[in-house]
């Protein structure tokens, strides 16, 4: 499990991990807006981890903004949001307080404090070089399992969207309802693909030179 050491010079020698699709998420246990929390007591259901660079930043206030309106989006998907930055908790405190007051909506998922960037490098939100997290904004879709299942990452000057977030989530969940793929642009209700054949005489079998790669299965609609 991922801890937060005390020592500076440990954190600054700490490796960029580097995650790949497939990997299983870095457990870690921190402070947060919602009090501590561990991410294996997410096991069960989806999970979207994110990071901003800053709290009190234009882009970032914006993504949290949409991403509070947006949170019963992501429950009736049975999907939590958590995000995290070096900042301090009482920090996130006063920004979570000020967005409230400004833009009258409350920021209720979790906001991690990492402020010895040990959560951000497990992750590879942070190149080892880094100071600080001001970089990065990367996205982590994280299955019932505990497992990396998409990842996403922008600059610090481009904020993500909500609805790809949306889409991308529903697109997960499509096709793990079945062995079958989601084309490009696809949206929830759209058709999906089936898997291609492995087998020689289903290639010649098909009745058009694209069908047997390129066959539509049955409407995908959100779980």
């Amino acid at each position: 499990m991922t801890q937060l050491p005390s020592n500076p010079d440990a954190v600054r020698a700490a490796p960029c991990a580097g995650l790949r699709i497939g990997d299983p998420a870095p457990d870690f246990s921190a402070r947060s807006t919602a009090g501590d929390i561990r991410l294996s007591d997410f096991r069960g259901r989806w999970l979207v981890l994110f990071s901003h660079p800053a709290d009190f930043t234009p882009v970032c206030t914006t993504e949290f903004v949409a991403l509070a309106r947006a949170a019963g989006d992501f429950a009736e998907r049975d999907c939590a949001l958590m995000a995290l930055s070096v900042d301090s908790l009482f920090s996130h405190f006063a920004w979570l307080r000020m967005i409230r007051d400004r833009f009258d909506v409350e920021v209720r998922f979790p906001i991690v404090e990492d402020p010895t960037l040990v959560i951000g490098r497990a992750y590879g939100m942070v190149a080892p070089q880094d100071n600080d997290s001001g970089t990065v904004r990367t996205t982590f879709f994280i299955d019932p399992e505990g497992v990396v299942r998409a990842m996403t990452c922008y600059p610090a000057n481009v904020g993500r969207s909500t609805p790809e977030m949306l889409r991308t989530l529903d697109a997960l969940q499509a096709v793990d309802a079945g062995s079958v793929l989601a084309p490009a642009n696809w949206e929830p209700g759209d058709d999906l693909l089936q898997q291609p054949s492995a087998l020689l005489d289903d290639v010649f079998a098909a009745p058009g030179q694209t069908d047997w790669f390129l066959a539509q299965a049955s409407s995908g609609k959100r779980k």
